[in-house]
């Protein structure tokens, strides 16, 4: 059964403020542009909302937007934007963090946490909905939203391929939430606390990632289908 495409996401920052898009182009490592650079501080640890061997927690991240203009990456906090790669916000960051930072191009450590595209359904957002939660994705950071007739659908796509416009994708494993859903981000106040209830009912996952098996161009509208599971 064919589904169609809501919503595309980008972050060309990682953990910085994101950007809706209406299409987008897929290669092997994922959205193109997607958390293309991230902040490190001076341990070289990526700039994030919790702490980890590899991350290190500064919610100030959140009050930052990137956006993607004719190639370029362009950081915006209040008034003021910069290129990504200026010192002029390296130097904004480090004095708002209170220690060294630099922004860093995706190189040999991916920026990614564990898979290349993030993807749910509509009726699992509706799902957490009716139980009192603001659902919204832009709290999971997600980039594709599409469109589902049963909560949780998306989850039984793992293991199955899946082809939107001129894409194939490959559904490989579940996505496990952290603090960051709780906290106020690209725009979504996140009143509700999500992250309780994700223990309790669905094992700390929502979404599903999946891997880029053939590139092309994904649009809102576009179908998407899943495929057979392999065996």
């Amino acid at each position: 059964m064919p589904f169609n495409v809501e919503q595309l996401r980008c972050y060309p920052v990682k953990s910085m403020r994101g950007e809706a898009l209406t299409s987008i182009e897929l290669t092997a490592r994922g959205l193109v542009g997607d958390r293309r650079y991230a902040v490190r501080d001076a341990g070289d640890h990526l700039v994030s909302g919790k702490n980890s061997k590899r991350f290190r927690r500064h919610d100030e991240i959140f009050e930052f937007r990137a956006s993607t203009v004719g190639g370029e990456v362009l950081v915006q906090h209040g008034d003021a934007s910069w290129p990504a790669t200026s010192p002029e916000l390296a130097g904004w960051l480090t004095e708002l963090m209170g220690e060294p930072m630099r922004v860093v191009e995706d190189a040999d450590v991916s920026h990614f946490d564990e898979g290349s595209v993030s993807l749910i359904g509509t009726a699992t957002l509706e799902w957490w909905r009716q139980r009192g939660i603001d659902a919204d994705p832009r709290r999971l950071r997600v980039n594709i939203v599409v469109e589902t007739d049963e909560p949780f659908e998306e989850e039984s796509w793992v293991g199955s391929e899946l082809v939107a416009g001129g894409v194939r994708l490959r559904a490989v494993k579940r996505v496990p939430r952290c603090r960051m859903v709780d906290v106020p981000q690209d725009g979504a106040a996140a009143e509700q606390k999500w992250l309780k209830s994700l223990a309790q009912e669905r094992d700390m996952c929502a979404a599903i990632y999946a891997d880029v098996v053939a590139p092309g161009l994904v649009t809102i509208g576009d179908r998407l289908s899943a495929g057979h599971k392999r065996t």
